[in-house]
């Protein structure tokens, strides 16, 4: 049976936070870039993100679907077409957007498609949203150059023009930090880094 991403955690509130992925941007990051994937349950993929040098700082919240404005609950429900996902915002002088999708990989499975690890469904799929050409060039050739390396047979993580970005419930945000045993619990019992492992080694 599959531990789900919201384990342990009584929802509250609705989401009300709904930005435009092209223009929203924390204050304190006045000259930060932003870049929008989907990796699975967003609590894992904010946390690793998060520790990567040059990253501001990652938002969880839900994307490429139609529903404006959507909760958790109508998204994990998989009838929104939204996925988890995460807003990055980075400094582009320390960490380029190149480098952000190459740590995005290897961060993924890339070779399931609709789910990741031990969540399953369309709202679990992984994504890179792309916000302009230059995005989108990067993206395509990353996928393409490891389907060329025969690393892999096939990839199913879309590639997709950006929608809007709706920011998830706040007790979602940095759950890692805020509930560090429930979050160790529902990683370790999602096989995420064994996977991750298998199929990238060791980091």
């Amino acid at each position: 049976m599959a531990i789900l991403c919201s384990l342990g955690v009584v929802a509250s509130g609705t989401n009300s936070l709904a930005a435009d992925a092209s223009t929203a941007k924390p204050a304190n990051a006045t000259n930060a870039a932003t870049a929008i994937f989907a990796g699975g349950c967003f609590w894992c993929i904010e946390a690793d993100f998060e520790k990567l040098p040059g990253v501001i700082g990652a938002e969880s919240g839900y994307t490429a679907g139609k529903k404006v404005d959507p909760t958790y609950e109508q998204v994990s429900a998989g009838s929104t077409g939204h996925t988890e996902a995460i807003r990055v915002t980075y400094d582009p002088s320390r960490v380029s957007y190149a480098q952000l999708v190459d740590f995005f990989w290897k961060h993924i499975d890339p070779t399931v498609k609709d789910r990741q690890f031990c969540d399953v469904g369309s709202q679990y799929r992984s994504g890179i949203y792309w916000q302009n050409e230059a995005e989108r060039k990067v993206a395509e050739s990353s996928r393409d150059a490891l389907l060329a390396s025969g690393k892999f047979k096939e990839i199913h993580t879309e590639i997709v023009a950006a929608t809007a970005f709706y920011p998830a419930e706040e007790y979602h945000q940095d759950y890692y930090k805020k509930n560090p045993i429930r979050y160790a619990y529902y990683r370790n019992g999602c096989g995420r880094d064994s996977r991750v492992e298998s199929l990238w080694g060791k980091k």
